[in-house]
């Protein structure tokens, strides 16, 4: 009997180390112990997928400090947990955290994981993370969402981060002016296609992105 419970507490032991990786030291207190083990079984999922646990752990301190209910945090942070994973998936295994969190952002503002995946084909061997941004900070503006990742497709070829900085810039001044989002878009729009001589390609239009059907 003293063997076996020898051998139970080497084992206990040994299981220490793990059981302490697997625990978020920053969420000690900031949760109830049940919300809390939910949590570290997410981000223990996340790290056997390769996947940054920073943006879920700054989720849920996020949410702790707002007060929101743990179920309610809990869910979040699945949420997120899946949404990196359908990013990864679109923009490839070496994509950036900055890329997953940005992408992420983009599918919130309305874009698919084909979207995403179709940027990634457009902008071979650069960040995504500007790119996917502005799509969502369009969206936020009021632009439609079909509007925002037709613009965004039509300028991938051709622009860089500063030129995506400048066209959502442009775009947001326009709608401070009292133009409408979408017509803030299209007039931008124009005149990036003209400066670059790109083909003008209506925005939203089958040629930038094809409908969806209802």
């Amino acid at each position: 009997m003293r063997a076996r419970r020898s051998s139970v507490l080497v084992l206990l032991l040994a299981a220490l180390p793990a059981l302490a990786r697997a625990q978020e030291a920053r969420l000690v207190g900031r949760l109830p112990d049940v919300a809390r083990a939910s949590v570290d079984s997410i981000l223990e999922s996340a790290r056997g997928r390769g996947l940054p646990v920073e943006p879920l752990v700054d989720r849920a301190l996020e949410g702790a400090a707002m007060g929101a209910a743990p179920g309610v945090i809990v869910g979040a942070i699945r949420r997120l947990h899946d949404e990196l994973i359908v990013v990864r998936g679109a923009f490839g295994g070496s994509a950036t955290t900055a890329e997953l969190t940005a992408g992420v952002s983009a599918l919130r503002a309305g874009a698919t994981s084909e979207d995403l995946a179709r940027l990634r084909k457009l902008r071979p061997g650069r960040s995504l993370t500007v790119a996917a941004a502005v799509l969502a900070d369009l969206a936020a503006a009021g632009v439609p969402a079909d509007t925002a990742v037709g613009a965004v497709m039509v300028l991938a070829r051709d622009a860089d981060d500063a030129d995506y900085i400048a066209f959502r810039r442009n775009v947001q001044r326009d709608i401070e002016q009292g133009a409408s989002p979408a017509a803030a878009l299209a007039i931008r729009m124009r005149g990036a296609l003209a400066e670059t001589d790109a083909p003008t390609t209506g925005i939203g239009s089958p040629a930038a992105r094809p409908k969806q059907k209802p």
